[in-house]
C-alpha cells in the first residue's frame, strides 16, 4: 500500500473513533486492571465452558475414546484451567504452568474440553511478557503436552496430522504474542525517540537563546563602550573649553546629542531583532567597511589625531566580513580613546591581499608625556569579543605595546573559505 493510501486510511473517521477507543480502554485498564483480567476469565467460561456443560453427547468420533467425568469434577477441571488466566499479566509464567498442569491431568485422564484454549491464552501471554531466554522450558512443556493429546487421538487421526494441527495452533498464539510485543516495542522506541527529540530540541532553542544573547551583548557592549567613550571625552573637552571658548563648548554638547541619538538608534536596531519587529523602516543596515571612515570621524572629533587607510578591494567583502571587520576597528578605537586619551595620534590601516583582510589599529600613547600610561593589558570582555569575532573567519586578534611606546591591535581574518564558497555557487 502507498503511503497515500495509508495517511487516506489513517485519516479516515471510522479509524480515527476506533483508535480514540482504543486509548480510552487501555487508560481504563491501566486504572482497573482487575477489571479486564476478571473480564477475559468470564468471557471463558461463558464462551468455551458452559458448552460443555449443557451439551454433553456432542462428541462423535471421539466418543469411545473419551471418559465422561462427573459433573464436579468437569467443572473443576474447567476452572483449573480458567482461573489462572486472571493473574497471566501479573505473573504469566505461574499461569501458564498451572494451566499447563491442569491440560496434562485432563488429556491423561482422557476428557476433552473446550476450556483447553486457555493454554493458548496462557502462552500468548508468556510470549508477550516473559524474556525470550526463559521460553525454551516452556516450549518443551508444551510440545509435551501436545504430543500427550496427539496420542490420545491416534485412533481417530494420524498422530502426526494431529501434531500439525496443535503445534499450528500453539505457533499461531506464540506469533501473536511475538508481534505485539514487537508493537509495542516500536512504539515505546517512538515514544521514547519523540522525547529525546523533544528534549534535544529545547537544548537546541536554549543554546540558540543563548548564543543569540551573547551575539546581543557584545553588539551592546560595542555600541554602548564606544558611543560613551566618545561622550566621555567630547564632555571633558566641552567642559575644558566652556570658559574660553563657549563656541566649543556648544560644539562639544551637539556632538554629543548626535552621538547619543546615534548610539540609540544602534541600540533600537539591536532590540528590534529581539522583538522580531517586521516593520523595515525600523530596521537599519549593519555597518560595515564603509562605515568606518565615518566611525574615524567621530573618534576624530573626541580630540585624537586618526589617520586611516586602506587597500585592495575591500567593498567586495562579504557583509558579515564587513561588520567584524567594522566592529574590530571600533572596539580597538574605543580602547585608545578610553586609555591613550584624547590627544594620542590613531592609524587605522585595512589591507585586503592574498585571501586575507587584516585590520590594524596603533595608538602613541597618553599625551602629554606627564600623563600616567595605560593599565596593563587584561583579557576584558573587549579584547575577547574581538577574538570572538575573528574565530568566526578563522582569524586571530594580537594586541600588545608597541616598541616606541602606544599600543597596537592587529586582526587577520581568512578569507580563502569564503573566496572557495563564492566560487562554487
Amino acid at each position: 500500500m502507498s503511503s497515500a493510501g495509508t495517511d487516506h486510511l489513517a485519516a479516515h473517521p471510522l479509524v480515527d473513533r476506533l483508535a480514540g477507543l482504543g486509548q480510552r480502554l487501555r487508560r481504563f485498564d491501566a486504572r482497573r486492571p482487575w477489571l479486564f483480567d476478571t473480564a477475559v476469565v468470564a468471557a471463558v467460561l461463558l464462551v468455551f465452558c458452559i458448552p460443555d456443560l449443557v451439551h454433553t453427547d456432542e462428541r462423535r468420533e471421539l466418543r469411545v475414546l473419551l471418559n465422561h467425568p462427573p459433573l464436579a469434577a468437569t467443572v473443576a477441571l474447567q476452572l483449573g484451567l480458567v482461573l489462572p488466566l486472571f493473574w497471566r499479566r501479573r505473573a504469566p509464567t505461574a499461569a501458564f504452568y498451572a494451566i499447563a498442569a491442569v491440560f496434562v491431568l485432563q488429556w491423561s485422564l482422557g476428557v476433552l474440553l473446550r476450556a483447553d484454549v486457555a493454554l493458548l491464552i496462557a502462552i500468548y501471554s508468556l510470549v508477550l511478557r516473559v524474556h525470550p531466554a526463559r521460553l525454551l522450558w516452556a516450549g518443551l512443556t508444551v510440545a509435551a503436552a501436545m504430543s500427550l493429546v496427539a496420542w490420545r487421538a491416534s485412533a481417530v487421526v494420524t498422530p502426526w496430522d494431529a501434531l500439525f494441527f496443535l503445534y499450528s495452533a500453539a505457533t499461531a498464539a506464540a506469533a501473536l504474542g511475538v508481534a505485539i510485543r514487537i508493537r509495542r516495542a516500536q512504539l515505546a522506541a517512538l515514544r521514547d525517540r519523540a522525547l529525546r527529540l523533544e528534549i534535544e530540541r529545547d537544548q537546541r532553542s536554549r543554546l540558540a537563546a543563548a548564543t543569540e544573547r551573547t551575539r546581543v551583548a557584545r553588539e551592546m557592549h560595542d555600541i554602548v563602550g564606544h558611543s560613551l567613550s566618545v561622550i566621555i571625552s567630547l564632555a571633558d573637552g566641552g567642559a575644558y573649553a566652556v570658559g574660553g571658548n563657549p563656541q566649543r563648548g556648544r560644539e562639544a554638547l551637539e556632538l554629543i546629542g548626535d552621538t547619543s541619538r546615534q548610539a540609540l538608534a544602534e541600540l533600537r536596531r539591536v532590540l528590534g531583532v529581539l522583538r522580531d519587529e517586521t516593520e523595515a523602516a525600523e530596521r537599519h543596515p549593519q555597518p560595515g567597511v564603509a562605515e568606518i571612515s565615518a566611525l574615524c570621524e567621530r573618534i576624530r572629533v573626541a580630540g585624537p589625531d586618526v589617520v586611516y587607510r586602506t587597500a585592495g578591494n575591500l567593498d567586495a567583502l562579504d557583509p558579515g566580513v564587513q561588520l567584524t571587520a567594522y566592529r574590530i576597528a571600533q572596539e580597538a578605537l574605543t580602547n585608545a580613546l578610553r586609555y591613550a586619551g584624547p590627544h594620542t595620534a590613531l592609524d587605522v590601516g585595512l589591507t585586503a591581499a592574498d585571501g586575507r583582510l587584516q585590520i590594524t589599529v596603533h595608538d602613541t600613547g597618553p599625551q602629554p608625556p606627564d600623563r600616567p600610561p595605560p593599565p596593563p593589558a587584561k583579557p576584558g570582555h573587549g579584547l575577547a569579543g574581538m577574538r570572538e569575532r575573528a574565530a568566526l573567519y578563522a582569524g586571530t586578534v594580537e594586541a600588545g605595546r608597541r616598541p616606541g611606546g602606544g599600543w597596537t591591535v592587529r586582526a587577520i581574518l581568512d578569507l580563502t573559505p569564503l573566496a572557495a564558497l563564492e566560487g562554487q555557487t
